[in-house]
């Protein structure tokens, strides 16, 4: 187990540079690949998507909407404020930036803090090695590429990461800071209130109410207050109680308990392409089955309820399927197993394992990003 002296960048060296790595070779694909397809991979990253609403909202606060052929309308209100906010900020403080560019910088800079954050738990847990192995990991996740995009994973994981570190080492105002901070960037967050409050309250069921301090008060009271805060932000504006609820139900993203999830296996399994649904039944056991492994490896009850409640929101929830590998991505500790088997091995052939998982993540993300489908 480690101290804070993990912390010193000379120490997170490996996982920061192993990160930076494996990142570069999704970027050197998708750079070769947009040059091949004869367009600018750049602005994919920057401008599509979800990154466009953010964009609108840096450079006009909150206010757009539109209506779809079928009569839906969709609202930006749907989309948490932080990082539109860093968008507005950093492009008004940076001569020649605009809201865009601005994403990017945020998105980047998130990245590595999530990296160092992801690596300084799994040498916390696990030692530094499956440590930095952690933050390599995550860094070739199938949607990975999204962590080079203008959107929230990177700024949502960063935070989570260092608030659950905080929780490990005790610093409860850090901790409900941060995930107050979490709350203003994805409504994911609810994963990371729940870590916070159901460890501090079965450390007070274990030790008795003397474990329970004001500082442990305090960083339980301040988590919920940035998702809270926003949902109260819509409901005034909007002047109804369940405003934001309604949002995110007319972007189709209301919660139905895994209902959609349901119909959508089913759909493939009778559909002309069964074998999409047999693929689809065995990617949800696979997903089962690392949880199971986290639970098998007995991880710290946070690291264990931010995960499993990551997935449980992502998979509950009315959302197109295609987006689901991608709101899981910020899940980290679920590739705590694959760490530390990894630390096992010798250096070549965790070398080796990693180039084939870089090479493959880095060309699905070109494939995606240089498509039409949505992350």
């Amino acid at each position: 187990m480690s101290t804070d002296q993990e912390l010193r960048p000379r120490r997170a060296a490996p996982a920061l540079l192993g990160y930076a790595a494996v990142r570069l070779t999704g970027m050197v694909i998708l750079a070769v690949g947009a040059a091949l397809a004869g367009t600018d991979g750049l602005k994919r990253l920057k401008g599509r998507w979800d990154a466009v609403w953010y964009i609108r909202i840096a450079e006009n606060g909150y206010g757009y909407e539109v209506r779809l052929p079928d009569g839906s309308l969709h609202s930006d209100l749907a989309f948490f404020p932080l990082l539109p906010a860093l968008e507005r900020g950093v492009s008004e403080v940076v001569p020649g930036v605009d809201a865009a560019t601005a994403g990017l910088v945020v998105a980047w800079v998130a990245a590595f803090a999530a990296a160092w954050g992801i690596y300084a738990v799994g040498a916390h847990v696990a030692g530094r090695r499956a440590g930095a192995l952690l933050a390599v990991l995550w860094g070739v996740y199938p949607t990975a590429f999204v962590q080079s995009m203008a959107y929230t994973e990177t700024l949502f994981t960063a935070l989570a990461a260092w608030s659950l570190y905080a929780v490990l080492t005790g610093r409860w105002i850090a901790a409900g800071a941060l995930c107050a901070l979490a709350g203003l960037t994805r409504p994911s967050a609810a994963a990371l209130v729940a870590a916070i409050g159901i460890t501090a309250l079965v450390s007070l069921v274990r030790e008795g109410f003397g474990v329970l301090t004001w500082r442990m008060a305090m960083g339980v009271v301040l988590a919920p207050l940035g998702w809270l805060g926003y949902v109260v932000f819509v409901a005034v504006r909007e002047g109804s109680p369940t405003a934001y609820f309604e949002v995110q139900a007319a972007w189709g993203n209301n919660i139905d308990g895994g209902v959609a999830l349901a119909r959508f296996v089913g759909e493939q399994l009778t559909g002309p392409t069964p074998l999409a649904g047999i693929g689809l039944i065995a990617a949800l056991g696979l997903l089962g089955w690392v949880v199971w492994l986290c639970v098998r490896q007995r991880q710290p009850l946070p690291l264990l309820v931010y995960g499993i409640g990551i997935v449980v929101v992502s998979l509950i929830g009315a959302a197109y399927f295609g987006s689901r590998p991608r709101l899981i991505m910020p899940a980290f500790p679920l590739l705590l197993p694959a760490a530390v088997a990894l630390a096992r091995l010798r250096q070549r052939t965790v070398v080796v394992v990693v180039a084939l998982l870089a090479v493959a993540s880095g060309a699905y993300g070109a494939f995606t990003l240089l498509g039409s489908g949505p992350p």
